[in-house]
């Protein structure tokens, strides 16, 4: 990682490059940037997690793995965290995006029998 104590994700496929780094896991923040020959053109910045009070492993597992799945299912026009809903195993995600890839705000939230289990907040667009 860049940082000391970040966890870093990268993809490459050139002349393009993605790269996620982020701190934390029950809460975490980081921030995204797609690169084009080595500048950065686009950004984003997130913060949030699962609520404070849910501490035990299995269902933190149970969240980021259905988070995951919800990331999976973006959709191509809006590739920026999930799709507005996605429902499965009792689970309900939601993303409020306003904005276009240009300039964007959102919040996601899962929540399970109508009690919210995370939230996250992140911003972006594109660098000029």
């Amino acid at each position: 990682p860049l940082l000391a104590g970040s966890k870093q994700l990268e993809h490459r496929a050139p002349p393009y490059a993605y790269r996620d780094i982020y701190f934390g896991m029950g809460f975490f923040v980081g921030q995204e940037t797609v690169s084009k020959d080595d500048t950065p053109i686009w950004s984003m910045s997130y913060s949030g997690g699962a609520q404070e009070e849910i501490t035990d492993r299995t269902t933190l597992l149970a969240i980021y793995k259905f988070l995951r799945r919800a990331l999976l299912a973006a959709e191509v026009d809006r590739p920026y965290r999930g799709p507005p809903v996605l429902s499965a195993d009792d689970m309900v995600y939601r993303n409020d995006i306003q904005g276009s890839l240009a300039r964007f705000h959102g919040i996601e939230t899962i929540s399970k029998a109508g009690v919210q289990l995370y939230e996250l907040r992140y911003s972006g667009g594109l660098l000029r």
